[in-house]
């Protein structure tokens, strides 16, 4: 069983009618064996009683279990109020959006290959100039946060959509206005015009959401209109590769396709979240539905609000994750923080405060466990602010890493990439020239690696610059350890244990003397041919 990730809007064709499905469960026709009654003569021995703690079984007696409507572990006994209260704020989204067809709009047919039919197929649908117009529908959800209109969904409820309709609980049909979407939160901002206030919700703090704690969604499920659903949050930071930010609250209360862009509700009926997508191999709810954190949600739909654009802080570098044996290479203890792997040219951090091979440990105050904080952290901070970085980072090779605080003026993160764009456009990718132009001359072999001086012909086979520095890897053994950790000729290895190399003997040389100090892995600082770096940690044979 194939198990998908789904974005859970619903999509329909004007024209065609979508059919409802029913699954009906088999009724069990044979009872479970119960056992005979006994004579009303049999004598039936009692069972004992459990023994208490701290209790003379002899004089104490143990305290009867309680039944199953006395515990005082259950969820909410109704959420009936609740749901009255905030079901006039919960809307439906439905867009729809022509597309160019030819045959005036109708679905291409086609016969079976080498049927007849299909001339007549084609005569029947030619149009003159052979094109034609057909109409997409969706359906979403959406929630109404002031009164004066302004409405939030997801992004892909609502992308590449001719026209959006707001869709109220008491019939009213609003056309809507697109103020602003952020695909790299899946969220989008709409406004619409209404001749008296509206039922709005407020958002709450997703922060305080524990695992366990109960919340209520409410959406469009199928297309059905507001309904409620209930459960637990069963997680919180699930990363499912949606984007750069993903930071998601995980929920068993049943979200379903049209769910999209509705809200999760804490039990006092505050937003905590905004749902929008879910896990299952059917497309239905198993239990598994993620939704945005209103923590991540509220600092970009303001930025919407007033701007119709993100405007995010940048800090201008490049980071890998710190793993258990980069931190043990790098010497900083636990595995934690961020890695800084190169410096963007032009960008916020492009001053010297920070290097390659710093470790950013916090973010004006924000501890950064993992590399995934990071992005999002200085994401959600003001452009233009200066803000405290602390980092770890060796005064020498062989020196105990070192905790420093340095500070770093965020730029824009959207004029960041334009910046990047820019240069890999400039910089550009040649293909490499086939055949091998390698001398092995300065060539050694090591950890399943050929290594070789880096020249002039070296540099024009696998495009490096000019500037390129260290030792160039011609050739890497399958199944060895650099093959498993991704090395792939082309790749230049600049440092070993943190200590700079110019040639393939002083590549060799370093790793025989760690081999001889009992170390059983060699960190390497590698760079591909545009000159990205990353760390790897190779084991030593």
């Amino acid at each position: 069983m194939t198990i998908r990730l789904r974005r859970f809007s619903i999509a329909a064709t004007a024209g065609f009618v979508l059919a409802a499905t029913s699954v009906f469960a088999p009724i069990a026709t044979h009872a479970q064996p119960v056992d005979p009654v006994p004579a009303p003569d049999a004598v039936v021995p009692a069972l004992p009683a459990p023994p208490v703690d701290g209790a003379d079984p002899k004089t104490d007696v143990a305290t009867p279990p309680q039944t199953p409507g006395s515990s005082p572990f259950k969820g909410p006994e109704s959420v009936a109020d609740l749901a009255e209260k905030l079901l006039d704020a919960v809307v439906n989204i439905s867009t729809s959006q022509n597309v160019d067809m030819p045959g005036r709009g109708v679905p291409k047919l086609e016969a079976p290959e080498g049927s007849p039919l299909q001339d007549f197929f084609d005569d029947l649908l030619k149009q003159e100039d052979g094109a034609g117009e057909r109409r997409l529908q969706s359906l979403g959800s959406g929630f109404v946060v002031d009164s004066s209109g302004i409405v939030i969904t997801n992004n892909h409820v609502i992308a590449d959509a001719d026209k959006i309709t707001v869709n109220f609980p008491d019939g009213t049909q609003l056309e809507a206005e697109l103020l602003g979407t952020d695909p790299k939160t899946d969220l989008a901002v709409l406004k619409v015009e209404s001749e008296t206030p509206l039922t709005a919700v407020q958002f709450g703090d997703s922060e305080s959401l524990r695992i366990g704690d109960w919340v209520m969604a409410i959406g469009n499920p199928f297309g059905l209109g507001g309904s409620v659903s209930i459960g637990i949050v069963s997680a919180r930071g699930r990363n499912i590769n949606a984007g750069p930010y993903d930071n998601f609250i995980q929920t068993d209360a049943a979200i379903n396709r049209g769910n999209s862009g509705g809200p999760l509700f804490d039990m006092h009926g505050n937003v905590v979240g905004i749902n929008t997508a879910i896990i299952s191999p059917t497309g239905g709810s198993i239990g598994i539905g993620f939704s945005i954190p209103s923590k991540l949600a509220v600092n970009v739909i303001d930025q919407l609000r007033e701007f119709g654009e993100t405007r995010r802080g940048w800090l201008g570098i490049r980071l890998q994750a710190v793993t258990d044996d980069i931190a043990k290479g790098l010497g900083i203890g636990k595995a934690r923080g961020a890695v800084v792997m190169g410096i963007v040219p032009g960008g916020p951090s492009d001053n010297g405060v920070l290097k390659v091979g710093d470790v950013i440990v916090s973010f004006d105050g924000r501890e950064i466990d993992t590399s995934r904080d990071l992005p999002r952290i200085v994401a959600e901070t003001p452009v233009g602010q200066t803000v405290p970085v602390e980092i770890l980072r060796k005064a020498a090779a062989a020196d105990p890493a070192e905790s420093m605080a340095v500070e770093v003026t965020l730029g824009r993160l959207e004029d960041g990439e334009k910046l990047m764009e820019k240069a890999g456009e400039s910089t550009g990718s040649s293909t490499k020239p086939s055949g091998d132009k390698n001398s092995k001359m300065g060539s050694v072999e090591i950890l399943g690696m050929t290594l070789t001086d880096l020249d002039g012909p070296l540099r024009e086979q696998y495009s490096l610059a000019e500037d390129a520095k260290g030792v160039v890897i011609t050739a890497v053994k399958p199944n060895s350890g650099a093959a498993e950790k991704g090395i792939e000729a082309g790749v230049t290895i600049r440092e070993v244990a943190q200590e700079e190399v110019s040639s393939a003997k002083e590549v060799a040389s370093k790793i025989a003397k760690l081999k001889e100090d009992g170390r059983k892995n060699a960190l390497l600082l590698l760079a591909s041919a545009n000159g990205d770096l990353r760390f790897v940690v190779v084991p030593i044979d």
